[in-house]
């Protein structure tokens, strides 16, 4: 029998932390910052994204939406590929496929890691393996159209 939403909710005061070495993600936007916060970690091997699950994050079953896990892992692609880049670029999504394989609930860490496996003069590919904890929820396949990368514009 399955238990409403309501008593999968965890308390978002006792898990709010990210774990250690992730910083607040460094390039935020209006889009992103209503479904993050979001975070990063560089590695020797790369980038990793994160974000706490909290109630907003959840389906009625308590369960991480799947536009949210869509949104982290084209996050984590496009920008890991621009920022291992040389010369830098900005990478545009093109195609997105993602497969879930379980779920995130509310209160969960969940991690993307990328491999993005080339980017040449007009195209990228890369894939991102969703984690929450040992346990992969989903993989995305990207490919990104390749732009010389331009300062962002603020004013």
């Amino acid at each position: 029998m399955r238990r409403p939403a309501s008593e999968v909710i965890v308390s978002m005061e006792q898990t709010e932390e990210p774990p250690a070495d992730f910083v607040t993600y460094a390039e935020p936007s209006p889009y992103l910052d209503r479904i993050g916060p979001l975070f990063q970690r560089r590695t020797g091997a790369g980038v990793q994204f994160g974000i706490r699950i909290g109630e907003h994050h959840c389906n009625r079953r308590g369960m991480a939406h799947g536009g949210l896990v869509v949104a982290l892992a084209d996050v984590a692609l496009g920008k890991t590929g621009e920022w291992l880049s040389q010369p830098p670029v900005t990478l545009l999504t093109v195609s997105l496929t993602l497969d879930f394989y379980g779920s995130a609930r509310c209160g969960e860490w969940l991690e993307a890691e990328t491999d993005v496996t080339r980017v040449g003069h007009r195209v990228a590919f890369g894939n991102c393996y969703l984690r929450v904890g040992d346990k992969i929820v989903a993989r995305a396949s990207g490919v990104f159209n390749v732009r010389p990368s331009t300062p962002n514009v603020s004013g």
